[in-house]
């Protein structure tokens, strides 16, 4: 488990310095993937370097598995570290070894034998699926497989916990998909607690159990992923929550709408597990005086199960139109209404 109570951590002097992470308290579950998000300044790469001791607290305390990161020192904070691994978004690779030797690279520092690293690094090969790479430099790999060579890597230890700075920040969406999907398998087979930060919440969605919100080195808000999608409170996290279910293009058209069709209502609907599979809108139809158009549509899977949204524009009578959301939430889909 990894536990952060009252964590501050400012850099310069308390006149005139920053306070990158600021009062942080943050409980995370052995065996989880919980992710941090927020843009740019946020604070979140810095909370993750707190978790490796890479930087120490200026007040609160950072335990992890039952270390006190924010105390120890020397030999202790070495070993320590050997037990939390990290992979970087631009893969921090060894650019004149090969795949197989940047993965042995750590246990050569840990001072395993020789036999013993070969084997460790041909079973990290095929865990990561690089078989037939491993005498391939750097240089002749894609962007996917030096990321892979960095997590490979990052697991030549035998980590209980791998931090993730951005690791799929530098990847095009299909490989990125591919890196979350081997994150998701590490998870399961191994394990293994991820940490991860990210400014995308298509990471999030896609493998986090768990998220925390970051704006200006603050916890904002924290939960179930799920949850966080079905009723997210702030409004940094409704930002980062409409990045999946209100693409750019849905926010053009319903623009438009209001524009060609000034006397339509705008309502968004938000189903969430069994609810993305039943006929509501059908229902919906059949039961009221009303025109229906349907502007926008997306189902987004969790890893706590399936969110999906509607964006209509109902025309009709303003009683009418009052029945028929009343209906939709009797039938327990979320509504929020746009106005006219």
């Amino acid at each position: 488990m990894i536990q952060l109570t009252n964590v501050n951590k400012r850099f310069g002097t308390v006149e005139s310095g920053i306070k990158a992470v600021d009062d942080v308290t943050l409980t995370i579950e052995e065996g989880r993937i919980y992710g941090i998000i927020g843009y740019s300044g946020a604070g979140k790469s810095t909370l993750i370097r707190l978790l490796n001791g890479l930087e120490r607290p200026t007040e609160g305390s950072v335990e992890v598995n039952g270390r006190l990161m924010s105390s120890i020192g020397g030999k202790e904070l070495r070993t320590a570290r050997q037990k939390v691994s990290m992979i970087f978004q631009h893969f921090n690779l060894l650019w004149s070894r090969t795949v197989k030797e940047n993965i042995t690279f750590p246990l050569e520092i840990a001072g395993v034998k020789k036999a013993e690293r070969e084997r460790k690094a041909a079973e990290l090969i095929e865990l990561v699926g690089l078989g037939g790479r491993e005498n391939a430099y750097p240089s002749q790999l894609s962007g996917g497989q030096k990321q892979r060579v960095g997590i490979a890597r990052a697991l030549a230890n035998d980590p209980e916990v791998l931090l993730c700075d951005e690791a799929t920040s530098a990847l095009d969406p299909e490989t990125t998909d591919a890196i979350l999907d081997l994150l998701t398998s590490i998870n399961e087979r191994l394990g293994l607690t991820i940490v991860l930060i990210t400014h995308e919440m298509h990471v999030i969605r896609k493998i986090c159990h768990e998220v925390a919100v970051m704006e200006q080195g603050r916890v904002v808000e924290t939960g179930d992923v799920l949850e966080i999608f079905q009723a997210p409170k702030e409004a940094i996290t409704k930002r980062f929550v409409s990045q999946v279910t209100e693409p750019e293009d849905a926010k053009k058209v319903m623009s438009l709408m209001r524009e060609d069709h000034p006397d339509g209502t705008l309502v968004k609907l938000a189903f969430v597990g069994e609810r993305t599979e039943q006929p509501v809108l059908a229902s919906l139809i059949r039961e009221f005086p009303i025109d229906v158009s349907i502007l926008q549509g997306n189902i987004s899977q969790t890893r706590g199960g399936a969110y999906g949204t509607l964006i209509l524009q109902l025309t009709g009578e303003e009683a009418a139109i009052g029945k028929a959301i009343g209906y939709l939430n009797e039938q327990g889909v979320q509504t929020e209404v746009f106005g006219k």
